[in-house]
């Protein structure tokens, strides 16, 4: 499994941004399907955001279309979550996950980062 670490998480205002980093390191980074998950307290975790492999295809949630962006470095193994117009809604602990070939499940995760976002 590919090992996952992120970074950037903090504390914001409301209508603030913050842009969240997750670094791979232990397998070749370009053959998973990236993803953001965030998870609030008393809440399921929720896919945020996903990328292809060649950084081509995204996906988002309806909650953070046109105001988050995730993209991908394969040549520096990162990815990245940009947070735009963060609202108190938005507060959660942020994961990054990778999805290996061939497989249904992200089965890799990072450590997470807490997002704060205050009114």
């Amino acid at each position: 499994q590919v090992q996952l670490v992120e970074t950037g998480g903090g504390l914001v205002q409301a209508g603030g941004s913050l842009r969240l980093s997750c670094a791979g390191s232990g397998r070749t980074f370009s053959n998973y399907v990236m993803g953001w998950f965030r998870q609030a307290p008393g809440k399921e975790r929720e896919l945020v955001a996903s990328i292809s492999r060649s950084g081509i295809n995204t996906y988002y949630a309806n909650s953070v279309k046109g105001r988050f962006a995730i993209s991908r470095d394969n040549a520096k193994n990162t990815a990245h979550l940009q947070m735009n117009s963060l609202k108190p809604d938005d507060t959660a602990v942020y994961y990054c996950a990778a999805r290996g070939p061939m497989k249904p499940d992200f089965l890799s995760w990072g450590q997470g980062t807490q997002v704060t976002v205050s009114s």
